[in-house]
């Protein structure tokens, strides 16, 4: 019997239909059946991690749990999720549920490795910076990770919630490229796109500098897990 895939989703909605469709584009397939069952639970529900993690927020486990354990009853064999600040409670997570969690962060670290990168930027939520989940992964696989300075982090924060979670396209392509050229200055190598609406918000960017995107490395990670093959090496 195939494996399944479960996406636990809603964080946000648009994140969570980007993850489902970079599986179904990198899976080899030739008809609907050669394709991997996705069960997905967009829990709109979960509390905004960033607030948690920065402003004692609500926690937002109690309700991650509710999915994941709804995902493992609905046959999930490893589970993921298209958030990556929600990958500092994934332990938390992971103590109530019998299936794996697939970890984001540390998937991109492995992936950044393979390519050769020695210097990476880090482009996130506060919460994810403040975390230092990417911190972590970068350092295991001996990658120095940086951080957008304060004017910076406004910019990539206000597209993230201004812009793509509000369905509206963003008006920083100048500042954007006037940050890739600092980071680029420092040796940067690649740009983690470290937030899931970041891809979406760089789709239309070009740039010199390799661009890292999380959500399509843990499609990959997920499709090798039921599968062992994908369609596009990372």
């Amino acid at each position: 019997m195939n494996k399944t895939i479960g996406i636990l989703g809603g964080m946000g909605p648009m994140a969570t239909c980007d993850l489902m469709k970079k599986i179904i584009e990198q899976t080899d397939a030739s008809c609907d059946q050669e394709h991997i069952r996705i069960c997905v639970d967009s829990n709109t529900n979960i509390p905004d991690r960033t607030k948690a993690i920065l402003y004692g927020g609500e926690n937002p486990v109690p309700e991650m749990v509710k999915s994941a354990l709804y995902l493992q009853s609905m046959g999930a064999d490893v589970i993921i999720m298209p958030c990556n600040t929600a990958h500092f409670f994934l332990e938390d997570v992971q103590k109530f549920v019998n299936v794996p969690i697939l970890n984001m962060p540390m998937e991109t670290a492995i992936a950044c490795k393979k390519k050769g990168v020695k210097s990476a930027a880090i482009l996130a939520t506060e919460g994810t910076i403040n975390s230092g989940i990417y911190h972590k992964a970068l350092k295991s696989q001996e990658i120095c990770p940086v951080i957008p300075n304060a004017e910076e982090q406004k910019i990539i924060t206000s597209i993230i919630y201004d812009f793509v979670k509000a369905g509206k396209p963003h008006p920083y392509e100048r500042k954007l490229a006037q940050m890739i050229s600092r980071f680029t200055s420092l040796g940067v190598e690649a740009l983690i796109l470290g937030c899931t609406e970041l891809p979406i918000a760089f789709s239309q960017t070009e740039t010199a500098i390799a661009l890292i995107d999380p959500t399509l490395i843990l499609a990959a990670a997920a499709i090798q897990f039921v599968k062992n093959e994908t369609k596009l090496a990372q």
